[in-house]
């Protein structure tokens, strides 16, 4: 499973935390902030904190969440990379 990542929108930050099924927790300002889920590679769908059930609400900025987290690019870690060198 995916690592946490943090990524940058503007000058906010945000902390992402993969689940699975293409569903991520997004936290703000250090405080849980949405549970989003991807819907196409251009729309993401924000889920609603008590049920998970989809609020088909077009935001811009879960859009963009969403773009990031497809163009995050997950840092190595350095113990896999001594690893792979020595197989």
């Amino acid at each position: 499973m995916q690592e946490p990542f943090d990524i940058q929108i503007a000058a906010i930050d945000y902390a992402v935390f993969p689940e699975g099924n293409d569903i991520y927790v997004i936290y703000k300002d250090g405080k849980e902030y949405a549970h989003i889920q991807k819907d196409t590679d251009t729309q993401w769908i924000k889920l609603d904190p008590e049920t998970a059930t989809p609020l088909f609400e077009t935001s811009d900025e879960i859009n963009a969440i969403g773009q990031a987290i497809l163009s995050h690019v997950p840092e190595e870690d350095p113990e896999e990379e001594e690893n792979d060198e020595g197989e």
